[in-house]
């Protein structure tokens, strides 16, 4: 399976050092996603993000879980760490390293051979720059109000979002921001290739039942 086949249905989000969560996501007796994303921002202790240690040893017994069962292994914004583990992606938001210089310094590396990078993007701007520039997938949103970020982007809606995946062309374009089971329906009939969601399905009592049910808008 190619990364692009990986990258569609849901896309996992690991937003704490949850090794039980990650398991559920990726595993085929769970949600089976093709993709996880390390995105560990705070401590489970004092509210302040991990050290650059715990966030390695965190990123390589996360990448075995995904690796376990085939998923792509994403780390979130700090390319030095998706570097340290051998990770398949690194994932960039628009205040992180520029894309330019993620392409200049990106190791061969990952099960695909070389580091992908996907790019979020908030506007038609940010998304043909990204596009012109070489990301090899988009994040796109917020679609829908998100309460994940302290200071979101301005809601996008599903009209944008399916004007984004018009200009991304062949670039695959992962929905983000506000995605729930009972509205990814729209998402998926815009063109998006994958939807990700933190806060239904991994604040959600079942997050099984919740991921397959945005996986499965994207099936038909």
């Amino acid at each position: 399976m190619t990364w692009r086949q990986k990258l569609s249905g849901f896309y996992a989000i690991l937003d704490r050092n949850d090794l039980e969560l990650a398991e559920l996501l990726v595993s085929d007796s769970g949600a089976a996603s093709g993709v996880l994303q390390l995105r560990w921002k705070g401590s489970d202790h004092d509210g302040a993000g991990p050290s650059t240690r715990q966030l390695i040893e965190a990123a390589q017994m996360v990448k075995q879980v995904a690796h376990d069962h085939g998923a792509l292994f994403v780390v979130n914004d700090r390319i030095d760490v998706a570097l340290a583990v051998g990770a398949d992606v690194i994932h960039l938001g628009q205040d992180d390293l520029s894309l330019a210089d993620a392409i200049a310094i990106r190791g061969a590396q990952g099960v695909h051979g070389e580091l992908l990078i996907g790019i979020s993007t908030h506007d038609e701007e940010q998304v043909r720059a990204a596009v012109a520039g070489g990301a090899d997938y988009l994040g796109y949103g917020p679609v829908f109000a998100t309460a994940t970020k302290e200071n979101p982007d301005p809601v996008q809606g599903v009209d944008r979002l399916a004007r984004a995946v018009e200009l991304a062309g062949a670039v695959p374009v992962v929905a983000i921001g506000g995605v729930t089971p009972e509205n990814v329906g729209p998402v998926a009939r815009a063109g998006a290739h994958a939807a990700c969601s933190i806060g239904a399905v991994n604040r959600s009592d079942d997050p099984k039942t919740a991921a397959l049910a945005i996986h499965a808008a994207f099936q038909d």
